[in-house]
């Protein structure tokens, strides 16, 4: 019989009686069974969150640290079980699983070290004459109880991006993870408790989305820190009124690929950034721009490469390209490539659904106006056009709701400030695929790929208020 994951409240295990199968989208097979949590849990946790403020937030900077760093490592003793737990339940390629798993540990020991060092700083206030012997003192204080919304896509890492910077900042908080892949954050809650954070500092409330609607309307929640799609975020931070948000809301990620650009290089990164986990990835590449004089050798070499792709069981070592996450999704994927080629799009390999899982494809061709094109796919679908010149390559790019990551390949140091400088996203990949993140550095979008940033240094300060004390010594 699957094993039976109890939902983790305020530092207990909890059953609730109301049970959910989560299934592997490779076989259908059941890979456990989830406590969900309704209201009445909810509202505990809450309770247990704003209980647990007290001591979260006067927790010593360097206990603070000792507990991630104890997180840290037991995400490592257990990697090998929660490489494979997302491989099950999210279908991920079990080497981009244990890639996973290792970056979340790094995660934790970031926000170890960042717990340290939140610090302030001396302000001179004495600029006028009437402000003579004044001086300010800033110092940043944590918010309070957060609410935490994860996708099914990172289930360890983008849940490891909200829990670590709230420890690190002295906040509780209550995580709704993916109905799809709940299971890998009940085991981190295993490896949290065994840290040490205070009971009421974390809990993991596998539930719908009306239960999470409702722990955001509670007054005692501070914050919301959501990773998803855009109408589910945008719809929530309407709802936070007079509270902290942060939304990652992913995108429809451009690369440039210019003649000057170490070719075979940017081919492999290219594969890479277009089909890790099957192109579920908020910063996966979608858009290929190549320069006209080796956009036909730019297609020669990548083409291959993607046919190369191997699609297969999760846990098989060589596999490339697993299922998608179910079956509406794969279906989505195969209207949207139809819908295309009915507008003149060519399949250069790929293009066609078998069952969950989607061939890995490329589109030449593509009418710009086409949601393969304007549109977040999320799926295993590149388009690749050719340019003529630097600017209006730029303004394809930019021509897009989204801004989340853009990639550009030159060695023309002018050509990359001008895309720096000229490029509507949260962040400019030079020489490598938007795709690239590591977990410390500032990481989110504009337009409709969100607002804020995470990244753990970033993170905290969203997730801290600033406070001002000023010192006058004429008394």
């Amino acid at each position: 019989m699957s094993r039976r994951h109890p939902m983790f409240l305020g530092g207990e295990w909890r059953e609730s009686g109301a049970w959910m199968e989560v299934r592997s989208p490779y076989d259908d097979q059941v890979v456990g069974v989830v406590a969900q949590a309704g209201e009445r849990e909810a509202a505990e946790a809450v309770d247990r969150a704003t209980s647990a403020f007290a001591a979260t937030r006067d927790l010593p900077s360097h206990k603070r640290a000792e507990v991630l760093n104890k997180i840290a490592e037991g995400l490592d003793r257990r990697k090998e079980e929660i490489a494979r737990t997302i491989a099950l339940e999210a279908g991920k390629p079990i080497s981009e699983a244990r890639v996973e798993a290792g970056r979340a540990a790094f995660t934790f020991r970031c926000a170890a070290e960042e717990a340290k060092r939140i610090g302030g700083e001396m302000i001179p206030l004495d600029l006028l004459r009437p402000s003579e012997g004044r001086w300010g003192i800033t110092r940043r204080f944590p918010v309070g109880p957060i609410l935490a919304i994860s996708p099914f896509n990172f289930p360890l890492n983008l849940v490891a991006h909200k829990v670590a910077p709230a420890i690190a900042a002295g906040n509780p908080i209550i995580l709704k993870p993916a109905s799809k892949t709940p299971i890998t954050a009940l085991l981190l809650a295993e490896v949290v408790k065994e840290a040490g954070l205070p009971d009421g500092g974390f809990s993991v409330l596998p539930c719908p989305g009306k239960v999470a609607e409702g722990i955001l309307a509670d007054d005692r929640i501070k914050m919301l820190t959501f990773t998803g799609s855009p109408p589910v975020g945008w719809s929530l931070k309407a709802k936070a009124v007079k509270k902290k948000v942060i939304l990652e809301l992913g995108g429809n990620a451009g690369v440039i690929v210019h003649e000057d650009a170490p070719l075979e290089f940017a081919v492999s990164r290219c594969v890479f950034g277009a089909f890790a986990f099957s192109g579920q990835v908020c910063i996966s590449v979608q858009r290929i721009y190549a320069h006209e004089p080796i956009y036909q050798a730019f297609l020669d070499r990548f083409v291959p490469q993607v046919r190369n792709l191997k699609m297969g069981d999760p846990l098989d070592e060589s596999t490339k390209i697993g299922p998608m996450i179910d079956l509406g999704a794969a279906e989505q994927t195969e209207q949207w490539v139809a819908e295309a080629v009915g507008k003149g799009a060519k399949v250069l390999c790929g293009g066609k659904r078998q069952g969950r899982f989607f061939e890995p494809t490329v589109l030449t061709d593509v009418d710009p106006a086409t949601k393969v094109s304007c549109r977040e796919v999320f799926a295993p679908v590149v388009s690749v056009a050719p340019y003529r010149n630097f600017e209006d390559v730029l303004s394809a790019v930019n021509d897009s709701v989204y801004g989340l990551q853009a990639g550009v390949f030159t060695r023309d140091l002018a050509r990359a400030f001008q895309a720096f400088e000229t490029l509507e996203v949260g962040g400019v990949i030079l020489n490598d695929v938007p795709t690239y993140r590591i977990d410390h550095m500032p990481y989110g979008g504009v337009k409709e790929s969100g607002f804020g940033r995470e990244g753990i240094h970033y993170t905290i300060e969203e997730m801290t208020e600033l406070r001002l004390l000023v010192v006058n010594r004429n008394f």
